[in-house]
Parts: C-alpha cells; structure tokens; sequence
C-alpha cells in the first residue's frame, strides 16, 4: 500500500507539470489481467511493450496534455461502456485511437474520438451528415464504440480478438485468428501477438496508474440536453461560457451552430471560461496583449510554433508551415516508418529533418518538419520550462538540435533547469553560465478594502492599485498543446499565482487545450 502510495504521488508531480524521472515509467509485468483473461507475457514481448510505454512517457509535456484529456473525457466513456456490458479496461483503447482529440482524422480518412469511418459510424446508429458528425461526440462514439465491440465479441468470443477485431474488421478478425482462441481464458503474449493489442497494453500500462489521480479532479465534462435549431453564441450566454468554448467542445456541429432536433451539449464549468460580462469583449492577439511590465529579465517568447496555412489540413504535406518551413501535424501516434511513409518522405530523411532518434514514435497532434530547419530561431532567446528537453525546444522554434546545443555549449537534457534563458540566435561566449530568469514575486495586498474615509499611509504603496475603482481591462489566450501555466505566465508577464487567480484555476493546476484564459492588460 505504501508502494502505491509513493507511485502515485510520482504521478501528481508530474501533472503538476515536474519533469518526468525515470523511476516514474510503469513497468510491464510477465502476467496481467485484461477482460475476463490472463495473459501470460513473453519476455521478449515484454520487453517490445516497454519500449512503447516508454515512447508514451518520453514527451512530459504530450503526456500531461493527454492525461487532461482523460480527465475530462474518460467518465463518459467509462459509463458507455459500461451500459453496453463491456470490460472497463476497453477504455484505454479510446486512447490509442484518437488520444482523445474529438476532430483526430487518420490517413485512411476514420474520424473522431473512435476513429470510425463513415459507412462503420452508420451502422451503429451515429449520424454524420454535413450539419452533425457524431463521431466527434464523446457521449455518442463511445457508445457506438461498445456496441460494435459487443458484436464482435458475441462472434469471438474473446476480448484480445474481440479488441484486435476493432482495427481488422469482424471479417479479418475470424480470418486471422479462426478460432483458436474462442472461449479460452489464459492468452500468451509473443512475438506472433498481433501488434495492435500489443500497442494496446501498452497504453493500458501507461496510463492506468494514473487514473485514481485524474478522475479524483474536480474538473468535469458537463452534459445538458438541449433543442435545435440554436446558435453557440446563445448557448453561451445561456450556460456562461465563452462561445469560442462551445464550439471546441461540441465539434460534432460540424456547421458551427445546433440544427433543428435534440443533442447533447459539452462545456467545462468552473474554470474561469470567459464567463460574465467579460465575455462579450473581442479577444485581442498575442501582439496586442504584449505585457507592458518591465524587467530586466529576458522576456519569453510569443507562441511557438507558429503555425499557418491550410490547418484543416493539417496532417498531409504542403498544406501548412510549421515556423515558416514546411511541415505537418501527427494525426495518430505512430512510428516513424509508418508516418514516413503516410507523409510520402523517406524515413532516413525524415529522421534527420527532425532531429529524432530511430526509436523515437510519433506522437499524436505534434507537429513535424518536412523541410530542414534553420541554425538560428526567429526570437533571440527561450526560458525552460519543466519538463522540456533540448529536443522539444528546438521543434518548438525550428532550430536544428546541433545548433541549439552549440550555441548554449550544452549536451545533455540533463544539464537543462527550468528558468534557464537558452539563445537561440547568438552563441555563448565561452566561461559565460547561462542565465537564470527569476519570477518576480507578487505584490500581495490585503483582500479586505480600506476604509473609505481613511487617507492610506504612504508607506503602503502603491495605496491607488487597493483603491482602484477603474474596471481592469482582460484580453484572452487560447492555451496550445504543450503550454503550462508557467510559460503562459511569462508570455505575459503575470505571475502564476495572479494566472490562477483571474481564471479561478484550483491546486492542480490543470488547463486544457483550446481553453481560453483571461490575461490581464494594463
């Protein structure tokens, strides 16, 4: 119990945005449990398996995104399984296929959470039409989900085929397997595992630990029925959400308003969405909502990477740049032969392009060069975040890794420490250490207003900030993947406490992609 204790508290330094150890890396076992089986692990499977556990864990920052994805998303999907009679574990699946991003399409043209293509999505009963897709509907997938895993496995009757059935089809299913393995309750896992259910253990080992911590949150996904037609700017207005948060919850409406019928509609309360009268100001751009602070600090820089061009097209070539070189967005997690060849660019070339080691996967939703990057970045210099490595730094900017290292005259991940102020245009003079920037400390003040007759004592300074009657003026930031609320709080010059407290951001520190936060501006 005490060991269990200790890994999960391992787990809640990380989400609380800590670099990710070694020791924290679950660690695949020779026997397990899944369904209503028991698997019998080879040792050489075993070890196939971690090597993809350990990809999932490599990027802390790509894990922490998806971790609060599963915070939101994963009680709703538990519940349809469950009310369909299937094996909780199925759960981890919705992972693997999408990591959770409602819009992830895959090279094969499947959609949404489930990864349905069209004809499947139909045939259980999901509507995909051009006003309403179901399949990027949480609620609506996963039971569409469950009941195509029911039928199959009522076929199989086998979970481990039952779940590899999802990727081949019922037909390619019987055809690979016959029936070797109906009705049997003890599986061995060898090299001959079909490598889908590998994969799946896999993420099943990543992230089940850390399911007691991420549905404990009390952040959640609510769910009210409404009736159509309507528009996302009533809703909002209706609900207290900021409309720009209903349309990247509820992307099912896919015409960007509710048609005529009855749907279910998503929305995160209590996380400080642009709600009140705060919500009708237009949102301004990361240049008009520069900070005005002064310090002598460097200050970190605008969002990176900047992405532009044809973004509903993310995934395939030459339709958007990444940093202003040719690049493209991971639709699935994948390795780098697979999404190599995807993308149409030789494996080899795209290694190099990108600076990646052999063994390094793809992960769902980066972004990736397919044109080399530059020796210098755009801005001068980065100030390092927890959990960054030399690698993701130099993806983020498009600069090439050899250049980075050289200019900072550092090697190893293990040298970074966050506050460190890289360059990332000019070397460092030789005998020169790198800079630390230090978060200013925040002016606290007293929550209980002076009296109002009493003329403050000069000494409490600055008395006109308690006193202010003046309304403050907001400006709003849409959180990418990757941000933390430490480098959102440096773009803009606030600490991370005056961050939490404008967007009423509990202890966790949780943030969500696409979630819009409230800036202050002088």
């Amino acid at each position: 119990m005490k060991a269990q204790l200790r890994f999960q508290l391992l787990f809640f330094v990380l989400f609380s945005g800590t670099q990710l150890v070694q020791a924290q890396i679950p660690q695949v076992p020779l026997e397990m449990e899944f369904a209503d089986l028991t698997l019998k692990i080879h040792p050489q499977a075993q070890r196939e398996i971690q090597l993809d556990v350990d990809a999932l864990y490599r990027n802390a920052a790509y894990f922490k995104v998806k971790a609060e994805r599963i915070n939101l998303y994963l009680p709703l999907v538990e519940r349809e399984l469950r009310n369909q009679n299937i094996p909780d574990e199925i759960k981890y699946l919705v992972i693997q296929e999408s990591g959770l991003v409602p819009d992830a399409v895959s090279s094969s043209n499947a959609v949404g959470f489930w990864q349905f293509k069209q004809g499947t999505a139909e045939e259980v009963g999901l509507r995909v039409d051009g006003q309403v897709d179901e399949r990027k509907s949480i609620v609506a997938a996963s039971r569409g989900a469950a009941i195509y895993l029911k039928k199959h496995h009522a076929t199989l009757n086998n979970w481990m085929t039952a779940l590899v059935s999802y990727q081949m089809g019922l037909g390619g299913a019987k055809a690979y397997f016959g029936s070797q393995y109906a009705g049997q309750k003890v599986v061995n896992i060898d090299r001959n595992t079909h490598w889908y259910f590998k994969k799946y253990l896999a993420h099943k080992i990543a992230y089940q630990p850390s399911i007691a911590i991420l549905t404990s949150n009390s952040t959640r996904l609510s769910e009210v029925q409404i009736q159509g037609p309507n528009t996302f700017a009533a809703l909002a207005k209706q609900f207290g959400v900021s409309e720009a948060h209903l349309i990247e919850y509820n992307k099912w409406a896919v015409s960007g308003k509710v048609p005529a019928g009855s749907f279910t509609l998503f929305f995160v309360k209590g996380t400080g969405l642009l709600e009140g009268p705060v919500a009708n100001q237009s949102p301004v751009t990361t240049a008009q909502a520069a900070p005005a602070k002064t310090s002598a600090a460097p200050k970190p820089a605008s969002s990176y990477p900047k992405i532009t061009g044809n973004t509903g097209k993310a995934s395939q070539r030459k339709q958007i740049l990444v940093n202003n070189l040719e690049g493209v967005q991971a639709a699935a997690t994948a390795s780098t032969s697979t999404f190599s060849e995807e993308i149409g660019i030789r494996e080899k070339r795209f290694i190099k392009l990108n600076d990646l080691p052999e063994t390094e996967q793809i992960e769902q939703g980066a972004y990736y060069y397919t044109q080399r990057k530059r020796p210098n970045a755009e801005v001068a210099t980065h100030v390092v975040e927890a959990g960054e490595t030399l690698w993701s730094i130099s993806q983020k900017y498009g600069i090439r890794l050899a250049a980075l290292k050289s200019k900072n005259r550092i090697r190893k991940d293990s040298e970074l420490r966050p506050g460190m102020v890289l360059n990332l245009k000019e070397s460092r003079k030789r005998g020169v250490e790198i800079p630390t920037y230090s978060e200013p400390k925040p002016v606290v003040t007293s929550p209980t207003p002076p009296a109002p007759e009493v003329q403050p004592k000069v000494e409490q300074a600055p008395p006109q900030k308690v006193q202010q009657p003046q309304t403050p003026s907001y400006s709003f930031h849409t959180v990418s993947a990757g941000e933390t609320l430490f480098s959102i709080s440096k773009r803009y010059g606030m600490s991370v406490e005056e961050l939490k407290q404008l967007n009423s951001i509990g202890a966790q520190n949780l943030i969500t992609v696409g979630q819009k936060l409230r800036i202050l501006t002088p």
